[in-house]
């Protein structure tokens, strides 16, 4: 697979050819989970949808919480190879491995054991209740190759690579695609198909992404000894890894809670919020690539002392990102009935989902500037940074705008919709006096 040296050549071009394959890995990977509403909303009731609604919700704090420690390896890995210190990388390499091994061992039998607890804390309505648990341990079995799947993606993005990992979810999406429709679709097994199908591809995916990590040459030498705990490295990969993961956790526990929010006010709320959190996923794939894009840029410009380039990398990223907010905002006052189709075919969940949809879509113009700045600041190690802005922003004003709006408009659905991009204000006023206290040249003018 080509390799992208991010530290030389025209920023933009290479930001962009290193970018694209993420992009392209975050499409494949939201349509990996978006097939299991899909299907069930073609083929079951409300009920259902709900049910995989909050089940991929619970499944997905496990798969950012894995994605968001990973980055700690991408970053340190990308830093060392700028810093040309491939006995450090090895080090990442070996600790990254024992240390997802032992979140593997601890985590899932936890999952699969407290899964009728978790659907349950969740408020998650009675029609649904039996097909949700379902879902989240089935899916949880799958853990284990989900985290080494992301550990074989780190590892490769922190060398450039982009690519490899593009090509593993694009055979896991296939084959939970192919999975969703023969077990839900033909045989009629309703949840448990979707669920069965997921953990399918995840390990077939993850076998495949080790066999062909384990093909490439690195460009670092790397042997047994290495594959131990170095306390140091330990300590930098959670470092810059843990807040990330926390970060992430915490959004999307966000999500969860608004959708606790719906689930108390009816069945149909809560599949309308299902469905637009599907599609609020792929409009924040262009912004999630680019944050996870310029992480990977800026750590290895940041070793190889060049802290220009990764900051002209931000500022086109925010760029690319805004325009294409614009267009998707545009999209959902426009036609939101065709977006929101897509997911169900149920008249009064796509009404109320239309309407949610228009003023939670404006927050996909305001994230251009979040998530590119968070992965400037991630790949300069700064993650804490990062996390404590949105906690700010998730649990002092979209949560509670979310719950205040929703008790005060409960008719209607639009008013809590602003919830999200009321949050991302907030974020973007924090970053804006951090940026201007430390000084910085890319200080939000």
């Amino acid at each position: 697979m080509k390799k992208y040296n991010l530290t030389q050549g025209n920023v933009r071009r290479i930001l962009l050819f290193f970018a694209l394959p993420y992009l392209a890995a975050n499409v494949l990977q939201a349509l990996y989970g978006a097939t299991d509403l899909f299907v069930v909303g073609r083929y079951n009731t409300p009920s259902a949808i709900s049910a995989v609604n909050i089940g991929s919700q619970i499944m997905q704090i496990i798969t950012s919480f894995v994605i968001g420690c990973s980055m700690g390896c991408t970053v340190m890995t990308g830093k060392y190879i700028g810093e040309n210190e491939g006995g450090r990388s090895a080090k990442v390499f070996g600790s990254t491995v024992l240390l997802f091994a032992v979140f593997a061992v601890v985590i899932t039998p936890v999952m699969i054991g407290l899964a009728p607890c978790i659907v349950r804390l969740m408020q998650t309505p009675g029609e649904a209740l039996s097909e949700a648990t379902t879902y989240v341990a089935v899916c949880a079995i799958g853990i284990p190759f989900i985290i080494i799947f992301n550990v074989t993606a780190a590892i490769l993005r922190g060398m450039g690579d982009s690519k490899t990992p593009m090509i593993i979810v694009a055979i896991a999406c296939v084959i939970n695609v192919g999975g969703d429709f023969l077990l839900t679709g033909l045989l009629k097994m309703g949840v448990l198909g979707v669920a069965i199908a997921t953990s399918s591809a995840q390990l077939i995916s993850s076998l495949v992404g080790v066999i062909l990590m384990l093909k490439r040459k690195f460009p670092f030498a790397f042997c047994k000894k290495d594959l131990h705990p170095d306390k140091e490295e330990c300590r930098n990969i959670l470092k810059v890894g843990l807040p990330i993961a926390l970060q992430d956790t915490l959004i999307n526990i966000s999500f969860i809670i608004l959708t606790v929010i719906a689930n108390l006010r009816s069945l149909i709320s809560s599949s309308a919020v299902g469905v637009v959190e599907k599609l609020i996923l792929f409009m924040f794939l262009v912004p999630s690539s680019m944050l996870s894009a310029i992480s990977a840029f800026t750590a290895q410009n940041i070793g190889a002392k060049k802290p220009e380039r990764a900051l002209s990398a931000t500022k086109f990223g925010m760029l690319i990102t805004a325009i294409f907010g614009v267009i998707m905002c545009a999209l959902s006052w426009i036609c939101p009935q065709i977006l929101t189709g897509i997911f169900s075919k149920d008249t009064q969940v796509i009404a109320e989902a239309n309407e949610y949809l228009k003023t939670y879509s404006i927050d996909c113009i305001l994230v251009a500037i979040t998530f590119c700045i968070n992965g400037y600041l991630c790949g300069q190690g700064k993650s804490n940074i990062t996390f404590a802005h949105n906690v700010i922003s998730i649990f002092l004003v979209r949560i509670p705008a979310a719950y205040a709006l929703s008790k005060t408009f409960p008719a209607t659905m639009p008013p809590m919709g602003l919830a999200s991009p009321l949050g991302s204000v907030a974020s973007i006023v924090i970053l804006c006096i951090y940026f201007k206290k430390k000084n910085q040249p890319d200080n939000c003018r």
